[in-house]
């Protein structure tokens, strides 16, 4: 008897850890995802709206928005984005990622770049500010911040809504980039 109850308590448990995980993505995914990484300097976030713009270039004085799906010129959200980033006197640019794919030292180097030469505050988005997202805050923290491994790292976590498990997630390829791209950067694994 005494089995089954630490069995059904481990169960329960279990049940409410996942739960509890489901609910902080839909947070996550239903608040935009957005984050400081450096305040004044560089946010993250899911895919902007109009509003969303609006909001973060009042509240936090956003500059110049990376759009890290690649222009999509015809689409609404697309359209979208351009129109109320030009209307409010926001720098836009787009670089195209792809969270199936692992992102090259020379994609990577153009990337840095990019971020590195716009206005500041940026903000930088993708779909959900998840996968292209948290790599590319990793990329820059290491890069342009000099942040030690830990920290730029740590962008690309479950924290954002990342997952980056082996087979079970189609976004692996950028753990893998990461990891390709840090001993270029001259971190040293322990």
């Amino acid at each position: 008897m005494r089995t089954g109850r630490i069995i059904r308590r481990l169960g329960l448990g279990l049940g409410a850890a996942v739960a509890g995980l489901v609910g902080y993505l839909a947070f996550l995914h239903v608040s935009g995802n957005f984050h400081p990484v450096v305040a004044g300097e560089v946010y993250r976030s899911a895919q902007v709206s109009a509003a969303d713009i609006a909001t973060y270039r009042a509240k936090y004085g956003i500059a110049s928005i990376l759009n890290l799906r690649g222009a999509a010129p015809g689409e609404d959200w697309y359209d979208e984005e351009i129109a109320a980033s030009s209307a409010l006197g926001v720098a836009h640019a787009d670089f195209a990622m792809n969270a199936s794919r692992e992102l090259g030292p020379d994609e990577a180097a153009r990337l840095v770049s990019l971020m590195r030469g716009m206005p500041k505050p940026l903000l930088v988005h993708c779909r959900h500010g998840s996968d292209r997202t948290g790599l590319a805050m990793s990329l820059y923290l290491a890069t342009i911040r000099g942040a030690d491994e830990a920290t730029a790292e740590g962008q690309l976590s479950l924290w954002f809504g990342h997952i980056g498990v082996p087979v079970l997630s189609d976004a692996w390829p950028m753990d893998t980039s990461w990891e390709k791209l840090e001993a270029g950067l001259g971190y040293v694994e322990s």
